[in-house]
């Protein structure tokens, strides 16, 4: 089969001709009709996601949409021919999605939504799951909440931002000038975090009490920012890129807490994999009611231009970007 190969870090994607894989135990073949880029594949590329544990030379990419081509056994009910999504490839070790057939963990599956192109479908697990962890898992956000999400037009973001409407919740998010219009789109309260100092957004917003929920998409001193933005006892912070040296004195004198979402960890140790795969099932239901829906890149990309893909996904593209398989 054709596949796209990372042979060194750094290295342009060289196309070549692989063994096609074969489903496993628990194990289903995918013909991969769209695979979702993200940032973390281009650090995959890059050699600066140890983390990830994609040692290369790789085939990386893990989002994917496609059909069921073959089903191992122990594989549960899927069937050949079922149009699936997943975070399931392209992280551990194992095959990314950059290639016209991939083996993914049946437990890692769910169907893809049926309002959905494969290419929308594609771009949507990671940053699906990281932000559902986020504010359904671990914040619990439900109606009457106010909810801040830091990075509201970004990819986790703006999913962010729709799930937490869907679950009844009063969004805030923060961006640039330039966001404001893709931001007030999505439904949410625009704030301009370069004109407005975070006791500011928050007396303006909150009456100075703080809100219910803060999603830090960002990190670095965006989560520094979000611990003085929870509210008073009952705040909850929440990131996913909370890997630095932050102090913890303006979250612990509210009294609020805070937790980390680590969307990789089901790939890398093999436990709650079940979990993505509900995740994925129930927010298909709210994809297809009109609640949820990807801000894709209008560019256009297949195996032979990734390269100018990855490209544009570095220069800070806006929108989801694919490649069609």
């Amino acid at each position: 089969m054709n596949a796209l190969m990372v042979d060194t870090v750094g290295a342009p994607f060289r196309l070549a001709k692989i063994a096609k894989p074969t489903a496993g135990a628990g194990q289903v073949l995918v013909k991969v009709r769209a695979s979702g880029l993200n940032p973390l594949d281009g650090k995959i590329r890059a050699g600066q996601a140890a983390h990830a544990n994609q040692p290369l030379p790789a085939v990386i990419g893990m989002d994917l949409a496609g059909t069921i081509e073959a089903v191992g056994p122990m594989a549960g009910e899927w069937k050949v021919g079922d149009e699936v999504y997943a975070l399931g490839t392209g992280i551990g070790g194992v095959q990314g999605s950059l290639a016209e057939y991939a083996v993914v963990d049946a437990r890692l599956l769910a169907s893809k939504p049926a309002t959905l192109s494969m290419r929308e479908a594609a771009v949507l697990p990671l940053v699906l799951i990281t932000a559902w962890e986020g504010l359904v898992d671990r914040a619990h956000v439900g109606p009457g909440h106010t909810v801040l999400i830091q990075g509201g037009a970004g990819g986790v973001g703006h999913i962010a931002v729709q799930l937490a409407l869907a679950f009844g919740a009063k969004v805030y998010a923060t961006g640039s000038a330039k966001h404001r219009a893709a931001i007030e789109r999505l439904g949410a309260t625009f704030i301009d975090y370069g004109q407005h100092a975070v006791e500011d957004y928050v007396t303006l917003h909150t009456a100075g009490e703080g809100f219910d929920i803060v999603y830090d998409t960002v990190g670095g001193q965006t989560l520094d920012a979000s611990f003085r933005a929870a509210k008073t006892y009952s705040g909850h912070v929440v990131s996913c890129l909370g890997w630095g040296q932050h102090s913890l004195a303006p979250l612990s004198f509210r009294g609020a807490t805070y937790s980390g979402v680590f969307t990789l960890l089901p790939l890398l140790t093999g436990k709650g994999r079940e979990h993505h795969g509900q995740i994925l099932a129930d927010a298909a239901a709210l994809i297809d009611a009109g609640k949820l829906k990807p801000i894709m890149n209008p560019h256009q990309f297949d195996l032979q231009t990734a390269n100018a893909a990855y490209d544009l996904l570095a220069g800070g593209a806006q929108g989801r970007l694919v490649i069609d398989i």
